[in-house]
């Protein structure tokens, strides 16, 4: 059975008390649990991770590279937080691998700061679903299925 990873970054281990009316009250818990039934009904393990650090965050694009080309991974999905907006090192990192990687946000970041409309990760990624909350992992998680089934 392939795996998906579902990646998140900076600050996300704080969903459900932080600034829950723009991120919500669910929790990364409540994230994850919705990413794993996902992945049970289109029949995928998940491999769901959180780091504040951005090294991390790059060694886990390269270890789902190697994944990817040895046929065990589908895809990841990534939330990478306001590393989405500043990281070029995980730009170079996911074009680096071939393995697609649907960007995913929490809410809709163009219509908050002007700093958050600019994304490193976009111009690399396989698509981009922003403002759905965390239904969004759920439609990455699908959009990765129906990728691997086409």
């Amino acid at each position: 059975m392939k795996s998906v990873l579902v990646l998140n970054g900076p600050n996300l281990n704080l969903l459900g008390t932080r600034e829950p009316a723009i991120y919500g009250a669910a929790t990364l818990a409540d994230v994850e649990a919705l990413c794993r039934a996902a992945g049970q009904r289109v029949g995928y393990t998940i491999d769901f991770r959180q780091s504040n650090h951005e090294g991390v965050l790059i060694d886990a694009v390269h270890e789902a590279g190697r994944a990817y080309n040895a046929g065990t991974l589908a895809g990841v999905v990534f939330n990478a937080g306001a590393f989405t907006h500043s990281s070029v090192a995980l730009h170079d990192a996911i074009k680096g691998v071939a393995a697609p990687v649907i960007e995913v946000h929490i809410s809709n970041v163009h219509a908050r700061e002007p700093f958050r409309h600019q994304s490193w990760l976009s111009p690399v990624a396989a698509g981009i679903i922003i403002g759905f909350g965390g239904d969004g992992y759920v439609l990455a998680i699908e959009a990765l299925a129906r990728r691997t089934a086409g």
